[in-house]
């Protein structure tokens, strides 16, 4: 990024610093120039700040030597801060995503910070120079996306990106400090997993017996997988005879980068704890086994679409977020033709069977950290965090279960009931 310094900029340089008033001198009391002295040792010195106004301090035998080793690097200094100037920051996010983050993170992260950049940031200082950026600015950017009613995670979002493209900056020496140091996330992170109570779930489950994905329902409510991790599944990572499903992919239906168009892609699992052995029941079992005969069943049907999914659609094609949407609208909706709009069932997503499994799994005391295990979470915390409110509602339920005081079992102290 530095410019070699030129002549022109070396004799700018001298001159400017005989012109100046505040002169050094030698150790004989004659006048050297500012920053310029001479040490007892005879060694003469230069000193000057830098483009971030640090002091720098060069030595040298000979004056003249010396003289011209301080105006190069001042001439350096100067066209490195000219440079510096010029980098835009849609630039230098071009370059973050090329040398620092297409090797180390997942495609489908990548086309995120790509969405989230081209959305929330750059449309309001990608042109700005990326020097010229400060706090209050960052702070801006991030209000702006609480004002367009973005929620606690996208807000994040930005100011995660935003930090890290400006500490490799700052590794660079291209900013003199990161400007995201401070920023404040506007709403409170709300973390509450939405969960089937369990007469929501009789409900639902009553309403899609002998549907198409009634056996993918049940598989999710009953082991907590992720979406992506069940349309990954094949009849391979299923151990019926020790009782357990081995997690060890994902399946995402996305357009990275370097995609044309939306495709699937097959990933590996989210962390490395979402690496895992999930323990099956006897009702799971029941509808993997449902699942077996229904996919050799649409596989002979479709013969066109071979591939080794246990959960596929009907026409014997992967699975996707959207169509797994879609299956479970249909069945709140068979649920509410039945209902007035005041007994309207909610509608819910795909990642609330695993909400669900999960709160089950806590009411009926399994241990926090054994559920972290079911679920792939990185940390304990993380599954303390989402399901606190799961266990403080069975504290309160648990509480009650002590049979409380009353004059028919209070007993006195002549062993009389009072």
């Amino acid at each position: 990024m530095k410019r070699e310094p030129t002549y022109s900029n070396i004799k700018y340089c001298i001159k400017a610093l005989l012109r100046s008033k505040s002169m050094g001198k030698n150790l004989k009391g004659k006048e050297l120039g500012t920053g310029f002295s001479q040490r007892k040792d005879g060694l003469y010195q230069a000193r000057y700040k830098d483009r971030f106004g640090k002091t720098k301090t060069l030595y040298g035998r000979k004056l003249s030597e010396l003289k011209e080793e301080y105006a190069v690097a001042v001439a350096s200094n100067i066209n490195f801060i000219s440079i510096r100037q010029e980098i835009s920051l849609d630039t230098w996010f071009v370059q973050w995503v090329d040398i620092y983050k297409k090797k180390s993170v997942r495609p489908n992260t990548l086309r995120e910070y790509t969405h989230i950049y081209n959305k929330n940031i750059s449309p309001f200082m990608g042109n700005r120079n990326i020097n010229s950026i400060v706090k209050s600015d960052i702070q801006w950017l991030v209000d702006k996306a609480y004002e367009d009613h973005y929620q606690h995670e996208r807000q994040n979002k930005i100011k995660v990106i935003l930090s890290d493209m400006f500490a490799r900056a700052l590794e660079d020496d291209l900013v003199s400090k990161n400007p995201c140091k401070g920023v404040v996330i506007r709403t409170a992170k709300q973390i509450k997993a939405k969960a089937l109570t369990v007469e929501e779930q009789e409900i639902f489950f009553e309403a899609c017996k002998n549907t198409f994905y009634d056996n993918m329902f049940h598989v999710a409510v009953n082991t907590g997988l992720r979406p992506g991790e069940i349309f990954a599944l094949t009849k391979n990572d299923v151990d019926m005879e020790n009782g357990f499903i081995e997690v060890n992919k994902t399946l995402v239906y996305q357009k990275y980068l370097t995609d044309e168009r939306k495709t699937f892609h097959l990933e590996p699992p989210k962390t490395k704890q979402s690496y895992r052995k999930v323990p099956i029941n006897s009702v799971c079992k029941k509808y993997l086994e449902k699942q077996f005969e229904l996919k050799d069943i649409v596989s002979k049907k479709r013969p066109k679409e071979q591939n080794d999914f246990l959960f596929v659609t009907k026409y014997n094609t992967p699975l996707n977020s959207v169509i797994y949407t879609d299956a479970i609208r249909s069945i709140v909706k068979k649920i509410n033709d039945l209902r007035s709009l005041d007994d309207a069932f909610p509608f819910f997503s795909g990642h609330t069977f695993r909400h669900t499994f999960a709160t089950r799994c806590f009411e009926n005391g399994v241990q926090a950290k054994v559920v972290q295990s079911y679920l792939g979470h990185a940390s304990l915390k993380m599954t303390m965090d989402l399901y606190t409110h799961v266990l403080e509602d069975k504290l309160s339920t648990d509480i009650e279960k002590i049979v409380p005081e009353t004059k028919s079992n209070v007993v006195d102290f002549k062993g009389r009931t009072a």
